[in-house]
């Protein structure tokens, strides 16, 4: 007589189950987690940038003054979008089947996740239309836009210098590099081509993370910007961009905004649903991007390799 088989025997018994979810849909943007936020109230944020100054002139004992011209300002208004989802679970899968895993936790923990990686597209290629707010792409200002030819270029530590050369908003100090995996890889090649990374090339973040520096200035990995834009003639190119972080003066570089009341990604417990035994929460974020100064925002576009 044969013994039990592994496939009978299975029959009577049952799976270890891990609780929780294991992430596998992963981005990797770890300046995400230094950008500064500020909550705002009102249809938008409005702010006012320098334009041209009022004028001077040199004068001695007895001379007509004729520096009369005032100062003239841009008036920017930044506005707030809102990303929203619903997560709906039936009421006999929430209560026979969250044993180990809370079934309507994991589906607001996932919308979440989501609204998060919506906000950092954003970030990268908002365009300002359809509901999106404006990205670094659109909101950089046309002089602040390192020459790399017509048909772009090759990752050069002359594209770099240029780059960091072009963000003086807080008397040169610059607060981030980003990049996609590909140029990241780029760098390292040149790096190495003149013998290895220097100890000062090294930036650590107050998580204890470490990140490649350049010049001092961390250099983030960034998963979310695109590798397949043309600059004239060229295809499969990308963008790197530096600038720094407002510092709550709200005169510097970039900032997230938030509503200020309601700062930050919300659950709102919505309820049972009219017609479907489903309870509803509703995740939603009311948010947005402004650029203060134009000179904290820098790029340079059609990187090919």
């Amino acid at each position: 007589m044969s013994s039990v088989t592994l496939t009978e025997s299975a029959k009577l018994a049952l799976d270890e189950l891990v609780a929780g979810v294991i992430e596998n849909v992963i981005s990797v943007n770890p300046m995400y987690h230094m950008l500064p936020f500020d909550g705002i109230e009102g249809n938008s944020l409005a702010y006012n940038r320098e334009n041209v100054l009022g004028d001077v002139q040199m004068a001695t004992v007895g001379d007509t003054i004729t520096a009369k011209n005032p100062a003239s300002f841009t008036k920017v208004n930044s506005n707030l979008t809102t990303i929203i989802g619903d997560a709906e679970v039936n009421g006999l899968i929430q209560a026979t089947r969250s044993v180990e895993t809370n079934q309507a936790a994991v589906q607001i923990a996932s919308k979440a996740k989501s609204a998060g990686r919506q906000f950092q597209t954003m970030l990268i290629t908002g365009d300002g239309t359809s509901n999106t707010f404006a990205g670094l792409g659109v909101l950089c200002d046309s002089g602040q836009k390192v020459d790399t030819g017509t048909n772009g270029g090759t990752l050069s530590f002359a594209f770099l210098d240029n780059l960091l050369d072009l963000v003086i908003d807080k008397d040169g100090q610059v607060d981030y590099i980003i990049m996609p995996p590909r140029t990241i890889r780029s760098y390292k090649a040149l790096v190495r081509s003149l013998g290895g990374v220097h100890a000062d090339d090294v930036y650590e973040m107050p998580s204890g993370m470490k990140v490649m520096a350049y010049s001092g200035v961390p250099i983030f990995r960034n998963d979310y910007m695109p590798i397949n834009l043309t600059k004239g003639s060229g295809s499969n190119q990308t963008t790197i961009y530096a600038g720094t972080f407002d510092d709550g003066s709200r005169t510097h570089g970039i900032a997230g905004l938030t509503a200020q009341n309601d700062a930050g990604m919300i659950v709102e417990d919505v309820g049972i649903h009219q017609s479907r035994d489903e309870h509803i929460h509703r995740v939603k974020w009311y948010c947005g991007l402004a650029l203060f100064s134009l000179k904290g925002l820098a790029l340079a576009d059609g990187i090919t390799n």
